[in-house]
């Protein structure tokens, strides 16, 4: 009896998983499963008329959102991650304002111009997030997906006048490729986007003085795996400033290697993928609606 109890756990693990990996819209597991047709939870909200590039890419947006949700890099309803759709319209998707990182799925996003104008449903956008995102968008051609935090770590790094030191087996992977743009109130000018682009110049990796921290890239993936290393470099960095004695400066060698080999500014970086796909994987357990 013990074993068929085990047999019988063994298979409603299987079918759990299979249950998960289908609402997470993965098309193995729908394969394997021999369900083709069970794509519900995916496609019933698409809009009419909408492309399955632009869904698929609202669906990978509201993963960003849980997914900072569930690392606690979010100020409630404030603060911004952003992707482009494709087109010669430069739109880019954008949180409704006034929505928790939980509440974002992929039909509430919201899709806006270069000029900050809501394009479709007219819902609340922040207008901090245009300014910052929308002049990156607008400017920067390898700047597909932007992410920005005030996570307590960022802040307080962003506020040092060192900023990020060169001390940690995290900031090593960043050596000499932060860029850093001075504080000049709240992002509400449009007159600051020139100084912000010109700030940012070539660098995906950015401390927004005394304000946050922000990276860009070619793909969430990518974006998201620079942001985890910079907050946990900034993370790491407090918590050796905090204890008695000097830190310990890694000598440039070990930081070039680092850089290098960490492969967050490769011609083609993949290595974030993995992270990146486990942490959906965790957000789509606890809740795969966003996926709607």
């Amino acid at each position: 009896m013990r074993i068929l109890a085990n047999v019988a756990d063994r298979i409603q693990d299987k079918f759990r998983f299979l249950a998960l990996n289908i609402a997470a819209g993965a098309p193995l597991a729908m394969e394997l499963a021999g369900m083709d047709n069970v794509t519900q939870i995916t496609t019933d909200r698409r809009p009419a008329g909408m492309d399955e590039t632009e869904w698929a890419l609202r669906q990978k947006l509201a993963a960003c959102y849980r997914i900072f949700d569930h690392l606690g890099w979010t100020m409630v309803i404030f603060n911004h991650i952003t992707c482009r759709v494709p087109g010669d319209e430069h739109h880019f998707l954008i949180n409704p304002f006034g929505l928790r990182y939980d509440e974002v799925t992929a039909s509430n996003l919201v899709k806006v111009d270069l000029d900050g104008n809501v394009v479709g449903d007219s819902q609340d956008v922040n207008y901090a997030g245009f300014i910052i995102h929308g002049a990156i968008h607008a400017h920067v051609p390898e700047a597909l997906w932007i992410m920005h935090t005030h996570t307590p770590e960022g802040i307080a790094v962003s506020c040092k006048q060192s900023g990020l030191t060169n001390t940690n087996f995290y900031s090593g992977m960043l050596y000499d490729r932060v860029a850093y743009h001075d504080f000049e109130g709240l992002t509400h000018r449009p007159d600051e986007q020139d100084r912000l682009v010109a700030s940012i110049g070539a660098s995906p990796v950015v401390i927004l003085r005394n304000h946050g921290l922000l990276t860009h890239g070619r793909s969430a993936e990518e974006a998201f795996n620079r942001l985890w290393i910079l907050q946990l470099a900034c993370e790491t960095q407090l918590l050796s400033q905090s204890m008695s004695g000097p830190d310990i400066e890694v000598h440039k060698q070990a930081t070039l290697n680092s850089t290098r080999d960490g492969g967050l500014f490769a011609a083609q970086d993949t290595r974030g993928n993995g992270l990146f796909a486990a942490l959906e994987r965790i957000v789509a357990g606890k809740d795969p609606t966003y996926l709607q």
